[in-house]
């Protein structure tokens, strides 16, 4: 049965109580027949803010925490996560609209809005919104110490942002969420050396974009953050190497899965994954070593790492590309061959440049996949490429990873793709 509910307000107005909550008392009346109604007295407490002579509820505003936080475009998800929108710094400041299981819908400006994780946000009870925020002057300069060029803009406030690369022309694109531009003095000095030109649009009322156009074709990463005492995006670009001799790089490789997590498993031999990508990537490293490259190996044993341990020793070693090696399976022992993946399109071409090598070795194409939501192709620092060898659940592909020499064939052929990659340049 449904019984319909009628509200009653006490005859006294709401009371201001100490620490910013409203006192609101009242009856409500459950009616189980014309005749028959049962009587309840309600006290509710609401958290408010006063604004003159008005009062509301106080909105619940977050600050983004831990070492890899992250927005996503929406609910979706797979296994490896909903969609990513953007990573972002620490501090970063946004007003929650809506609680979705175990994420908030904040809102990033007037027509825009995303998802993040709960974990990554801690609230802020004291911060209140303001009407709009303003971005202050830039200053563009470059450090030769470091091969870097430097964008900084003042903000108001510590706001989200995305960015997209853009490639013939190469350019950099940042979208600023909830700045509104009073920015009338863009100090540029001779000291930049990657960057080629730099402005903005003001495309909405409160999304302020800013374009970073890039003297070389090849995108070499770039990083966004805030400084860490004022409210002052500063946007970091890399510099091509100024040698792109192989000799004078510097190349990361990581080996997937390990310790905890074994990855996939061979459909007879029963091999771990993290055993034999180890293999390959201990070849590779080898192999670039004899040729005097600088490398880094994220593991050189069976170790357990997580994600943002991996990333976060990536960015602290700084390196010209990272190489990343799976070996893949599927639920259909049919599907074979090798594949190569990449997130941003400045990046593509690493990863077409070690496939076009990997096909040399009689494998299946399985394709050059892109926007891929893989923790390791996230950062938007250097260039990066996944490289899914073959599939263990496939028999033939199987008896090729367990072949040794097929293993150092694999590292053969991403070297001379890295090689190619960087010939194209010179």
């Amino acid at each position: 049965m449904k019984y319909p509910v009628f509200f009653k307000t006490g005859k006294k107005p709401p009371q201001s109580l100490p620490g910013g909550f409203l006192l609101i008392t009242g009856l409500i009346y459950l009616h189980t027949s014309m005749q028959s109604r049962i009587p309840l007295f309600f006290i509710l407490f609401l958290p408010f803010l006063s604004h003159g002579q008005d009062s509301s509820c106080h909105p619940l505003i977050v600050q983004t925490i831990g070492r890899l936080p992250y927005l996503e475009y929406g609910l979706g998800d797979d296994r490896l996560g909903g969609a990513k929108m953007t990573y972002l710094d620490s501090g970063v400041v946004m007003l929650v609209v809506d609680s979705v299981d175990g994420k908030y819908k904040v809102q990033l400006s007037k027509h825009h809005s995303a998802y993040i994780p709960k974990e990554n946000v801690a609230p802020l009870p004291l911060k209140l919104p303001r009407p709009y925020y303003l971005s202050g002057s830039w200053r563009v300069y470059g450090d030769d110490t470091t091969n870097t060029d430097y964008v900084t803009i003042l903000l108001d406030e510590r706001l989200p942002y995305r960015s997209i690369q853009q490639i013939n022309p190469s350019r950099i694109v940042v979208d600023i969420f909830g700045a509104t531009s009073n920015s009338n003095w863009i100090s540029q000095f001779k000291s930049v050396k990657e960057i080629k030109n730099t402005w903005y649009e003001q495309t909405e009322d409160d999304v302020m974009r800013v374009f970073i156009e890039l003297k070389h074709n090849q995108h070499w990463g770039y990083n966004i953050s805030y400084d860490t005492l004022l409210s002052k995006l500063i946007i970091k670009v890399k510099r091509q190497p100024p040698s792109l001799a192989l000799s004078r790089l510097k190349i990361a490789i990581d080996a997937g899965h390990g310790g905890d997590n074994i990855g996939a498993t061979g459909v007879r031999s029963g091999i771990k994954e993290k055993d034999y990508t180890l293999k390959i990537a201990t070849e590779l490293n080898s192999l670039l070593r004899k040729n005097k490259v600088k490398t880094f190996m994220v593991r050189t044993k069976d170790t357990t790492l997580s994600m943002a341990d991996r990333v976060g020793m990536l960015k602290a070693w700084n390196p010209d590309l990272l190489i990343s090696i799976h070996l893949n399976s599927s639920g259909n022992a049919q599907i074979t061959g090798t594949s190569t993946y990449y997130r941003y399109i400045g990046f593509r071409s690493l990863s077409q440049a070690v496939l076009s090598r990997m096909l040399e070795l009689n494998l299946t194409e399985a394709g050059n996949v892109g926007g891929f939501n893989f923790s390791l192709n996230g950062p938007t620092d250097y260039p990066n490429c996944l490289v899914e060898v073959a599939f263990l659940s496939n028999p033939d592909d199987e008896k090729r990873i367990l072949n040794a020499k097929f293993r150092s064939a694999v590292a053969q052929k991403i070297f001379a793709g890295i090689g190619d990659w960087i010939k194209k340049m010179q």
